[in-house]
């Protein structure tokens, strides 16, 4: 399973979407977080930050644009993702605002790319989905 990241993948709270467990599964498979399927679990379509009223005021799409950045929501998700996974959104969302959504892919397409089959690692189980290893043991 060899995705590329591309900008379409990223959420607007800075959430890679093609390193997430429900993107990268074929059953019950999530088209992301940008995507306007359907198929979504309800949670997904109904997410706070997605459809919240000020994301949408954005030029960007993304949350870094808003007034209220980082709103509590946002914080929450982040602290969740930095203690679960070590991984933050608002370090993403940071980057996405310095360096562009382009340089951020590029660096999400290496940071995520296992060393041993190219697969990608996956944010929640913390090892590639298509072999196994974890980066630790990626060599």
């Amino acid at each position: 399973m060899n995705i590329e990241i591309k900008t379409e993948l990223i959420a607007p709270c800075g959430m890679n979407c093609g390193i997430c467990l429900g993107y990268l599964r074929e059953k019950r498979h999530c088209p992301g977080c940008q995507s306007e399927d359907t198929q979504k679990r309800v949670s997904c379509q109904r997410c706070g930050i997605k459809n919240c009223e000020l994301l949408a005021q954005t030029e960007s799409g993304f949350c870094y644009e808003c007034p209220k950045y980082p709103c509590r929501r946002l914080k929450q998700l982040d602290l969740r993702y930095r203690t679960k996974y070590s991984m933050s959104m608002i370090e993403n969302l940071e980057n996405i605002r310095n360096n562009g959504i382009t340089a951020f892919t590029e660096s999400e397409n290496k940071r995520w790319r296992c060393a041993n089959c190219g697969g990608v690692i996956c944010v929640h189980r913390g090892s590639c989905y298509a072999c196994g290893a974890t980066p630790a043991t990626n060599s």
